[in-house]
């Protein structure tokens, strides 16, 4: 594993290699040949932007999850030295190599948590960017943890964010987490208005540039449910000490409150290379990796409680983390379902909350799931899922 008082070079698989946070990813260890290298790239489906990728930065290995694109990948990559693999468990198999030291997880969804699992089983560092991991398995991935030399460090840039107030401070003088939102595209709209939001309404993020599913998620304001149950995980603190407020600059990407009143915040522009940087380099900084803040841009820096009423997504943080077991799982997978479903023009866009609420009501309550128990709930969580919204009328 790697060693981060020494300067060698680090070693990194990228999961989710042609997506948003792994182009960026690929791009700062491309500015730093010294200290890092891309040993293995691994990809959903997108096989010509994974050969690209390959091209430019040659990894050791390059898998496609997608099998039907694995001879394609094969026959373009192979004459320039790169190994192929091709399904879901060579994926999890990358992340073993012991050309390997760190792992980016940058998959969208439950597709992160095998991965990852593997990843802290073979005792390595672990730069997540896939909140649903410990948004579906947190009690069981942190009990892998205390049993592994694996450290994970947050790219999700609230996380990011509380990770560095963090530094240097005693855990047990925290207060309060406060994960800063930017209340998306709808902030302003009526319940009405949103009723009737399109897709493309939807992903018109006003500050992120993001994937879809991560920026429907910030339409209904679920991702703040999912980062609120990240949270509890990654810094075990009790979820009543940690709040979601509203800030539509998206200057401040979360605080920390200590118990003499003092709160700590960072503060930067949208852009997540500064999380990623921050992550490749196990909490040092990096030189030039984006650009200041002016003055302009923190002249006005606003702050409103977030609506559940017209988000009532953001409720099912409480929800699922009061209940426990394998509540989030269900909640994961329908919303997984529901979401490619409304960008698909299936249903309505408020047809997504009904969709969790109504699989939540379905799917067997699990107090205390194992693997194995995840596994099943997410299958049958999506099988539920997908029936019901069959019923509802765009």
């Amino acid at each position: 594993m790697h060693d981060d008082t020494d300067h060698q070079i680090s070693r990194i698989a990228v999961l989710g290699a042609t997506g948003s946070i792994g182009t960026q990813t690929l791009d700062i260890i491309a500015r730093r040949p010294d200290r890092y290298r891309a040993s293995v790239l691994a990809a959903g489906s997108r096989v010509d932007a994974l050969i690209e990728l390959c091209r430019r930065h040659r990894p050791a290995l390059a898998v496609i999850a997608d099998t039907t694109q694995y001879q394609r990948l094969r026959q373009e990559l192979e004459p320039l030295g790169i190994a192929t693999a091709a399904g879901p468990e060579a994926l999890a198999d990358a992340v073993e190599r012991p050309d390997v030291d760190m792992v980016v997880t940058a998959t969208v969804g439950y597709s992160g948590l095998v991965p990852t699992i593997r990843a802290i089983n073979a005792g390595k560092d672990i730069a997540l960017a896939n909140k649903e991991t410990l948004v579906v398995a947190g009690e069981y991935i942190t009990r892998l943890l205390r049993n592994s030399p694996s450290r994970i460090i947050p790219v999700d840039s609230e996380h990011s964010a509380i990770y560095q107030c963090l530094q240097g401070e005693d855990p047990d003088t925290v207060s309060r987490l406060i994960i800063t939102a930017s209340g998306g595209p709808f902030r302003s709209w009526s319940a009405d208005r949103i009723a009737t939001a399109t897709a493309a309404d939807a992903l018109r993020h006003p500050n992120w540039s993001m994937g879809a599913k991560i920026t429907i998620d910030s339409a209904t304001m679920l991702n703040k449910a999912f980062e609120i149950i990240e949270a509890r995980w990654l810094f075990d603190i009790d979820p009543q000490r940690i709040t979601a407020v509203v800030h539509p600059q998206s200057v401040i990407h979360s605080m920390v409150e200590y118990v003499d009143g003092a709160i700590k915040a960072q503060l930067g522009v949208p852009d997540m290379r500064l999380p990623i940087a921050y992550a490749l380099g196990y909490a040092s900084r990096a030189t030039n990796v984006s650009a200041g803040l002016t003055m302009a841009q923190m002249a006005q820096l606003t702050f409103e409680e977030p609506d559940t009423e017209r988000f009532p997504c953001i409720t099912l943080a409480r929800k699922a983390l009061a209940e426990g077991g394998n509540t989030a799982c269900i909640i994961n997978a329908a919303n997984e379902i529901a979401v490619a479903a409304f960008l698909r023009g299936d249903i309505a866009f408020g047809h997504i909350y009904r969709a969790i609420t109504d699989t939540l009501a379905r799917v067997p309550f699990i107090a205390a799931p194992g693997f194995d128990d995840y596994v099943a709930t997410n299958s049958e969580a999506r099988a539920v899922a997908a029936d019901i919204i069959t019923h509802y009328k765009a």
